[in-house]
């Protein structure tokens, strides 16, 4: 039971990294022009393009805040509970967020299939985006589980 924390934060983690740089969908347009553009590719397109809030806000949610939820899984992993009772409250809500990004892509595969004037498909890194997001959520359901059982003891 102690090494299933550990692999699924290092999954987690290996996945979370592939899903940022690996293309998320592919959109082919008049059959012509095709993007494959990643969750990076993505943030540094609108940043260049002028749309700094924006890129921001995608940065913000895509990936820092699950980086960071990464990070104080393991630090909640192998810090023990000091360092947990440190992380405020508000940061640990942050992770009602996480799957945001794949409903937002889901969304965008969704419109360009239907107007009909482009075809979109899911890449490999939207499933190691998706992985990543459910093997979080399993190492924190894990890790909860373990730190009532050790209260209890």
């Amino acid at each position: 039971m102690r090494t299933v924390v550990p692999a699924l934060l290092f999954l987690a983690t290996l996945c979370f990294g592939l899903g940022i740089v690996l293309p998320l969908l592919q959109v082919d347009r008049l059959y012509v022009f095709i993007d494959e553009p990643s969750l990076a590719g993505i943030v540094a397109s609108l940043w260049t393009g002028g749309d700094r809030a924006l890129a921001a806000v995608v940065a913000l949610f895509s990936i820092v805040f699950p980086a960071a939820k990464l990070a104080l899984l393991n630090v909640w992993a192998y810090a023990g509970r000091e360092a947990h009772d440190r992380i405020p409250e508000w940061f640990r809500a942050l992770s009602n967020w996480s799957m945001l990004d794949v409903v937002l892509v889901a969304l965008v595969i969704f419109a360009a299939k239907t107007s009909g004037f482009a075809t979109a498909f899911t890449r490999p890194g939207l499933w190691f985006f998706t992985a990543s997001v459910l093997l979080t959520v399993a190492a924190s359901y894990v890790l909860k589980r373990q730190k009532l059982l050790d209260q209890s003891q």
